[in-house]
């Protein structure tokens, strides 16, 4: 029998929360009583939202839609990425009248998050799917509240079968606890932007390792007299993390930040800044800012902003971009999650709709209009793509040669933002002594992982 979820499941996953039994399943508190429910004021279960009074038997695969779906997709996509979305999306539609698919847009990450957050303790008022960070959705994992996608995948009616398959990074970076919950979506990586007219006046090849970039920062910096910073990194805690992983160690809850790896990744950016060849984004949020001032010479960011840097650049000097300094790359993003309170024929629907998007042409034009990177190989290496008005396409295949993801575990989000925390606190303490301020940061990392 196909679980069903309603206000008293609910409730007693509200109660597991607070209670830390995270490895207690739904079914476990089905005994609460209607007394609590009622005290909750939560309704009694019936029509898992279908309107129809019965729920909906989601335990085979639908492979035939014969009557009009509709199905809701939460997303954080604006401007030119909402405009690209929304063309796929009536394509999609226009190709297949029989499913309705309703964008629903969230404004901004934090206000997605925040929404999925605030709607699971009531499935029925959850989307078919949403875009989503997996790290978010790892208690909804727990909870069996997610489709494991891969069955869909393997249908031999409506799987994949012949269309090109995404690539294997990506699609093992939507995975949760082991299972493809996740198809991956709007995604990037990080890339050296440069001002290419700036490193020809002081005579600066594009660096290619980290060492490159410190020599080439520390050159511009007392050449320009300190009007002008080499360098910076946009994400703190992707740079704190892609350093770690180069060096070999995976960021997790064993993680030590007082190891000798720990120290030399931290120093590395702690020495720069403090010798003013190297910078934070600060108030400015992104160093694209000063990078389009040319206060800044280069800085490492999200390929998705490409489009920022070219419009700030434009008769102004000539930028360009290069695989960032380092061998192994993170790769970033969100991806789509479909939730189980679904029905079958509102999963089917979804699934065609993500194996659409997914699709090479789909991925072209996605990938050419939003500046996210194609998740499928052949876009990747195509003329087409590389061959587009911007210049990340060019030097996608270089700086994402070999990638990897942030491992999802419990409180891995919350942890990975705290990185991210403590690495402003270190940088804006550059006066202070960098192991007492490491060791400071411990504890607030381990309360991160355990809380």
């Amino acid at each position: 029998m196909v679980k069903e979820y309603c206000p008293l499941v609910a409730a007693a996953l509200y109660y597991k929360k607070m209670l830390g039994e995270r490895q207690m399943k739904l079914k476990r508190f089905a005994t609460l009583t209607l007394a609590t429910a009622a005290t909750l004021s939560l309704a009694a279960c019936g029509n898992n939202g279908k309107g129809d009074g019965e729920s909906s038997d989601a335990g085979e695969i639908v492979t035939e839609l014969k009557d009009d779906t509709t199905i809701t997709f939460w997303h954080a996509m604006n401007g030119a990425q909402e405009e690209a979305l929304t063309k796929l999306t009536d394509d999609f539609m226009a190709d297949n009248p029989t499913i309705k698919v309703e964008l629903q847009n969230q404004s901004s990450y934090g206000d997605l998050q925040a929404k999925i957050n605030s709607t699971l303790p009531s499935p029925n008022d959850l989307p078919t799917i949403s875009q989503a960070y997996p790290g978010w959705l790892w208690n909804a994992a727990e909870d069996e509240m997610l489709v494991d996608l891969k069955p869909y995948i393997d249908d031999e009616t409506i799987g994949w079968q012949d269309q090109e398959a995404i690539r294997q990074p990506l699609l093992d970076g939507a995975k949760i606890d082991g299972t493809q919950y996740g198809i991956p979506f709007n995604k990037s990586t990080e890339m050296l932007f440069y001002n290419a007219d700036m490193l020809n006046e002081y005579d600066v090849e594009v660096p290619t390792t980290m060492e490159e970039l410190k020599e080439a920062s520390q050159k511009i910096y007392e050449e320009s007299d300190g009007k002008v910073v080499g360098a910076g990194f946009d994400s703190l805690n992707n740079y704190y993390t892609i350093g770690m992983e180069n060096k070999g160690v995976e960021f997790g809850e064993d993680l030590d930040l007082e190891s000798d790896e720990s120290k030399e990744v931290i120093n590395y950016y702690f020495e720069g800044i403090k010798e003013g060849y190297f910078r934070v984004a600060g108030s400015d949020q992104y160093l694209s800012t000063p990078f389009a001032n040319e206060q800044v010479a280069m800085f490492v960011g999200s390929t998705a902003g490409e489009g920022y840097v070219a419009k700030d650049a434009e008769g102004k000097y000539e930028y360009g971009t290069a695989p960032r300094p380092e061998a192994i790359n993170i790769q970033q993003g969100t991806d789509v999650y479909m939730f189980d309170s679904a029905s079958s024929e509102e999963r089917t629907a979804a699934f065609l709709y993500l194996k659409y998007l997914s699709a090479p042409d789909s991925q072209l034009e996605w990938a050419v209009q939003t500046g996210y990177m194609p998740i499928v190989e052949s876009v990747l290496t195509s003329d087409e793509y590389k061959n587009s008005d911007m210049k990340v396409p060019a030097t996608s295949e270089a700086a994402t040669k070999e990638l990897f993801s942030v491992p999802v575990a419990e409180n891995s989000d919350s942890a990975y933002n705290e990185i991210r925390v403590i690495m402003e606190n270190i940088f804006a303490n550059t006066d202070k002594d960098l192991n007492s301020l490491i060791k400071d940061s411990k504890p607030s990392l381990e309360n991160a992982w355990n809380q």
